[in-house]
């Protein structure tokens, strides 16, 4: 007789204990002559200060690591573009990097002269129509801006934040906001307050037209990206007058090639103002002292008495569906777009439960009845979080023989199920609880846990959201019935919708940026600006790094046969089991097969497979099964609240112990399947992601080393479920994080895990041999695109950890030179990289991953420039010191906690470590000279034998070129993906 469903009481008094639903008050204080505003229960206790010139402040204490995240929010974006002048926003993004007047120069009253005459001949460019006088104008350009980078310090700003160990350095513009965003240890924070401060008072255009390069290969990027032009189209049809459907944030063709530095500096003094702005900080503060900094570094930012007010543009309803056609080259698929409120509205409330209902991952209305009964390849939805309007985005991807028009009906099908009340009642209280649950896993996320903090505080600021209504947000959802979502579907959710067909063929519209002669500007490398180096005097109270003792901070025992490894989670609920087994397609290629799309068309003697979903979610947990990129390892993991982990081991090893499937659905599965390996072929990261492999492995690497189709068709469901069983039979270790004690971990484990009389031998596992580099290879693959792909590897020594300390701060330096010398001097790349890569397991060689993302017209400049870059010995002591700090700062404030302890145990006993692997970093650095790191450099980078490897248009790749390095060869789709 199947059991009851288990009820979900437990679940939602955990986790409304976590998130208090005590009434909310709002109040505020003053503490030295500071007032601000707080909400009574709120679990981050942020305080919001207002400045005396509007600048407002959200500041939380989070101590998790002595490290910072910093967020500085504009509440302007691509819709405040004016018409004739679209991207004006993201470009003014680009060049808030340049520095101002203090630093960025080494002499800015010689070079203010020279950026203002670059001003009003870039005034007279965009006047001009004739193509000779507007090349002619434009070469007078390019010689006054090589006159004016004698005085320019390019990438002095990031040098600072690298210097103070910031991480993560980034900036992104919307339609509604332009945001700002570092991490840096809880020391630095007053020395980064102070370049702020400098930052957003005044900017400087210099280096513009490189910059200007940059952009248009941005610009490039978004014309080979098919899932942004499904995304902009979807606009254009929902938004006839507003600009989110009229212009895009990255602007037109006609607007890049005409950019104007008067207007920039226009939008720059009308909206970046205090009173249009805010600063969201979350980490490891003091509040006094962080609002005493920030007032004395931006208390005299002059606010703008004037500053324009938003009016929101109304959109006409919509009536009928309206339709669109993309094309391009990646797969077909059907994207449905609705069109509701901002995100600070009642209605972004409802269309998020609906979401949600759709699909949530596992009990969903397109999980259950699309994707777990296989009737599409895949599906889901989302909803865009803009402040005039959000967007409700459903989407699906056809099966071999299905059209997109049939796809379409399917998911339209679910939407009428929302509108019929078909979904169970339970299930709006276990998506809010699993809403809550996601909260939850945010805070355990150690590196980006005060990311999603700021973030939250940025969304409040830029949609004018109180915080009173933030922090009471679950309570709200938790208001609304089914019989108003119901409703509010049957209102809102009609024929009032667009609809983009994706199909894959040769975009008519295809189009590039051309790039304009410009001459490599002067790099001034060694010079440092007077702002820059009172900021490296200052004195900063140094912190102390804390290195992991895993015998101190793991328990190491067994239960019964099987090695356990655990870890306390005593700052929440959730729990995470592992077991992990050391062997996986490389000791049968029908394993790579054993995943998560092949457990969802499973169930169990007590549960068909759509009970079982449904089951899981009702307890608040989940499962992944993964493999290792060699395809050596698998992770079988169980996640969820630790309150239920009886119940849910209980379930969860009852669909590996005894899993029941039908071959029916298999079948249906390996057609997906082979529907989705012909859908990756359509995707150039995939193809430049194979072309990488080949290089290092040849032929027969982990990537081409899977199931034939015919193997695939030759499947019988009963062979795979044995597979699954069998899996219990071979040695594995047992990985936990959670609160239970080893007692009650040992006696779950022995009571319902895999048990067997003997461990079976693994036997001989297939290893994947890379390749000798003896003689240099060129691997290229033909994609239709605008854009070139390049990827340059050297092979280099096997893994050896007395490297680490010079790979780190070779890291640290390499990367600021390539972007300096390839992005900021030349502008030959919007991105660009290079990585020493060690080895993870001892045997394992190193490499030098170098990548470029061009024009195709740029390959001869941008295959010199990194060759100059990896073979030039180094030569700037200060960019090498610099670089050490960095590393220096970071280790000291890093802390490894939480589920990371037993990631990095696992990455140290690849390496055959037992000791904290930075602990010899930090000792050896801190020591460290300039003379040590070109001794690196001559011994293991300069001169080595690189293979490359490049995916694009065959008719812009330049194959003389390519010639020069090594043999080239074309590598067929069948070659690159192993059918």
């Amino acid at each position: 007789m199947r059991r009851e469903f288990l009820p979900l009481l437990v679940t939602v008094l955990l986790l409304q204990a976590h998130c208090s639903i005590e009434t909310h008050r709002v109040k505020s204080t003053t503490v030295n002559g500071y007032t601000y505003e707080y909400v009574t229960n709120d679990p981050s206790g942020t305080r919001i200060y207002t400045l005396d010139n509007g600048l407002k402040v959200y500041l939380s204490d989070y101590e998790v690591t002595p490290r910072v995240q910093v967020s500085i929010a504009i509440k302007a974006g691509g819709k405040n573009d004016p018409t004739n002048n679209t991207g004006l926003a993201h470009y003014l993004e680009h060049m808030m990097f340049k520095g101002n007047q203090f630093f960025g120069t080494n002499d800015y009253v010689q070079e203010e002269v020279l950026l203002d005459s670059i001003e009003l001949l870039f005034n007279q460019y965009a006047k001009l129509t004739d193509t000779l006088e507007r090349k002619n104008l434009y070469k007078q350009i390019d010689d006054l801006s090589y006159r004016a980078s004698a005085f320019a310090i390019p990438n002095e700003y990031d040098r600072m934040i690298s210097a103070i160990g910031g991480q993560y350095l980034n900036a992104y513009t919307t339609q509604d906001r332009t945001v700002y965003i570092v991490d840096v240890p809880s020391n630095e924070l007053e020395r980064l307050i102070r370049i702020e401060g400098s930052r957003f008072k005044k900017i400087v255009n210099r280096l513009f037209h490189t910059e200007l390069e940059t952009v248009y290969e941005e610009k490039n990027r978004s014309l080979d990206n098919d899932n942004r032009k499904v995304s902009e189209k979807i606009n254009e049809l929902l938004f006839e007058t507003h600009p989110y459907g009229t212009q895009t944030v990255i602007g037109t063709i006609e607007h890049l090639k005409n950019p104007s530095i008067t207007e920039i500096e226009k939008y720059f003094d009308l909206y970046y103002r205090p009173n249009n702005a805010a600063i969201c900080i979350s980490g490891d503060i003091d509040f006094e002292e962080t609002i005493q900094w920030i007032n004395n570094h931006f208390g005299d930012w002059e606010p703008n008495s004037e500053l324009p007010t938003w009016n929101k543009i109304e959109e006409n309803q919509i009536d009928t569906p309206r339709e669109a056609d993309v094309f391009g080259p990646n797969a077909e698929r059907i994207d449905i777009g609705f069109r509701r409120n901002g995100y600070n509205t009642d209605d972004f409330l409802k269309a998020t439960l609906i979401d949600m209902l759709l699909n949530n991952g596992e009990a969903g209305l397109i999980d259950i009845n699309l994707i777990q009964q296989q009737k599409v390849l895949s599906a889901g939805s989302y909803i865009s979080d803009n402040q005039d309007y959000s967007i409700h985005r459903i989407y699906g991807m056809p099966k071999e023989g299905q059209s997109l028009d049939q796809v379409r009906e399917l998911l339209l099908e679910q939407i009428q199920n929302i509108k019929d009340g078909a979904f169970d009642s339970w299930l709006i209280e276990a998506v809010i609880n699993d809403l809550k649950k996601n909260q939850m896993l945010y805070e355990e996320d150690v590196d980006f846990a005060n990311y999603y903090r700021s973030y939250d505080m940025v969304m409040a600021f830029a949609n004018e959201i109180p915080w009173l209504q933030h922090v009471t947000y679950f309570d709200r959802l938790s208001d609304i019935t089914k019989e108003e979502l119901v409703a509010f579907a049957n209102l809102h959710y009609t024929d009032n919708y667009g609809v983009v067909y994706k199909k894959t063929g040769r975009d008519p519209n295809a189009r590039k940026v051309e790039k304009p002669a410009i001459t490599k500007v002067q790099v001034n490398s060694e010079d440092t600006s007077e702002f820059h180096q009172n900021l490296l005097n200052s004195k900063v109270e140094k912190l102390d790094p804390k290195f992991i003792d895993f015998t101190a901070e793991l328990d190491f025992f067994e239960v019964d046969k099987w090695p356990v490894v655990a870890k306390e989670n005593n700052s929440n609920d959730l729990f995470e089991l592992t077991y992990l087994f050391d062997f996986g397609k490389n000791f049968d290629k029908r394993l790579h097969n054993i995943n998560n799309d092949l457990l969802n068309i499973l169930g169990t003697h007590e549960y068909s497979p759509e009970e079982l979903q449904k089951e899981f979610y009702r307890l608040g947990s989940s499962y992944t099964i993964s493999h290792s990129s060699r395809g050596n390892r698998i992770y079988i993991t169980l996640r969820g609240l630790n309150q239920n982990l009886k119940p849910s081991l209980e379930l969860f090893e009852g669909l590996l112990q005894n899993p029941v499937g039908s071959q029916e659905a298999l079948d249906l599965l390996v057609d997906r399947i082979l529907k989705s390996r012909a859908d990756v072929k359509k995707n150039k990261n995939a193809v430049l992601s194979r072309l990488r492999s080949y290089s290092i492995y040849g032929p027969i690497n982990p990537q081409t080393d899977i199931l034939s189709e015919r193997e695939l068709r030759e499947l019988s469901i009963d062979e795979l479920t044995d597979l699954i069983k069998d899996l219990g039979r071979y040695h594995h270790r047992v990985l936990y994080y959670g609160n239970s004690t080893q007692n009650e971990l040992s006696e779950l484990l022995r009571t319902y895990h895999f048990t067997t009389d003997e461990v079976q031998e693994v036997g001989e596992l297939v290893q994947y041999q890379e390749v000798s580099y003896d003689k240099a290879q060129v691997y290229w693959s033909h994609f239709d695109m605008v854009q070139s792909e390049i990827n340059l590897l050297a092979k280099l020594e096997t893994f050896d950890n007395q490297k680490s300390p010079a790979v780190a701060v070779f890291n640290e330096y390499f990367a600021a030179l390539v972007f300096q010398e390839i992005r900021e001097a030349q502008g030959l790349a919007y991105s660009v990289s290079c990585y020493y890569s060690q080895g993870t397991q001892p045997g394992y060689s190193d490499f030098l991953n170098s990548y470029v993302g061009i024009q195709s017209d740029k390959q001869i400049e941008a295959l010199n420039s990194m060759f100059y870059l990896i073979n030039t010995p180094l030569d700037s002591e200060q960019a090498f010191q610099v670089a050490k700090d960095a590393v220096i700062n970071q280790i000291e404030s890093e802390r490894i906690t939480k589920s990371g302890v037993l990631d990095s145990y696992i990455e140290h006993i690849d390496r055959s470590l037992d000791t904290d692997s930075r602990e010899l970093v930090y000792q050896i650095v801190k020591d460290m000279s300039f003379n040590d790191l070109k001794a690196f450099q001559d011994e293991y980078i300069s001169n080595t034998q690189h293979n490359i490897a490049i995916v694009g248009n065959r008719d812009n790749i330049d194959f003389e070129n390519l010639a020069t390095y090594g043999k080239v060869t074309e590598l067929s789709l069948e070659e690159l993906f192993g059918y």
